[in-house]
């Protein structure tokens, strides 16, 4: 399905696609290779701010389980994707895109706080906005972090790059024979409980009329397609 022209989107990414082939941490090359990705979107006038999970790194959910308190758990994940957000902004400023991060947890001598009216003018000055920390609240997803940054931001759609190609209708890791959805509504996303992003993303999208476009990141030139109306992917949005 052809995607409408986007004037501003907010591309989520899972922090598992900065490891590469790695099985932990970050592969500097692959970093190198999404930011190309997203300059080449860039040049073609589009605004784009970013939001990057932590779970290369460190996931807080998993912490809790093994006894960790969920609390401290989630904001080490949080501090986590401060550190993918500048291997994401060195990454592009090296291929001279000006790049700012701003986090949700104050830290004035690595990044910028989080100021929506700062944030705007940065785009509209042409730079890429890396927002990090998530909310800054432990008990909410980066998931739901984008989609607050989306709504603040008023972007036009909130792209989420995974390592699956779309929306299935059960795992198609476990299930070869699962079925890929072209389009489907926030309400079906949250009635069958599909694993896109965690429920209090998809109905903050919902309620901002903000479309969901899932598709895989690991395959390369992939946003440019999808932007395009040409690659796979899924879009989760009102039902027609």
């Amino acid at each position: 399905m052809a995607l409408p022209k986007f004037k501003r989107i907010l591309l989520k990414l899972s922090g598992e696609v900065l490891m590469g082939e790695q099985q932990f941490g970050i592969d500097p090359a692959f970093v190198t290779r999404l930011a190309e990705e997203v300059k080449a979107a860039r040049d073609t006038g589009l605004e784009i701010c970013l939001v990057i999970g932590g779970g290369n790194i460190f996931r807080g959910i998993s912490g809790a389980s093994k006894g960790l308190d969920r609390t401290t758990g989630d904001y080490m994940g949080m501090l986590a994707t401060v550190m993918n957000a500048l291997a994401m902004q060195n990454a592009l400023e090296r291929l001279g895109v000006e790049t700012r991060v701003q986090s949700a947890i104050p830290m004035a001598t690595v990044c910028e706080p989080y100021i929506r009216r700062r944030a705007e003018r940065h785009l509209q000055k042409g730079r890429v906005v890396i927002f990090a920390a998530g909310t800054g609240n432990p008990f909410f997803t980066t998931d739901t972090g984008a989609a607050l940054r989306a709504a603040e931001m008023g972007c036009d759609a909130l792209l989420k790059g995974t390592s699956v190609d779309g929306v299935y209708d059960s795992d198609p890791k476990k299930n070869p024979a699962a079925t890929r959805y072209d389009t489907i509504s926030y309400d079906r996303v949250l009635s069958d409980n599909l694993k896109v992003m965690d429920a209090a993303a998809v109905a903050l999208c919902r309620e901002n009329h903000i479309p969901i476009v899932v598709f895989s990141i690991r395959e390369k030139g992939n946003v440019a397609r999808v932007l395009a109306g040409e690659g796979v992917q899924t879009i989760v949005q009102e039902e027609a």
